[in-house]
């Protein structure tokens, strides 16, 4: 394998973590999902508490 430069790798460790910010969009987007699916699904069709 062959060894990265030194400005290769100050590029790589300046850049943005863009990995990182699409699986936190993906988990946020699937939480929100999720609590939407119990409020409309689960939590309104029981009704009112008594």
């Amino acid at each position: 394998m062959e060894r990265m430069s030194e400005a290769e790798r100050q590029r790589i460790l300046e850049s943005a973590p863009v990995g990182t910010w699409a699986l936190m969009l993906i988990v946020g987007a699937g939480m929100v999902v999720a609590w939407l699916f119990l409020y409309y699904g689960v939590f309104l069709p029981r009704g009112g508490v008594n």
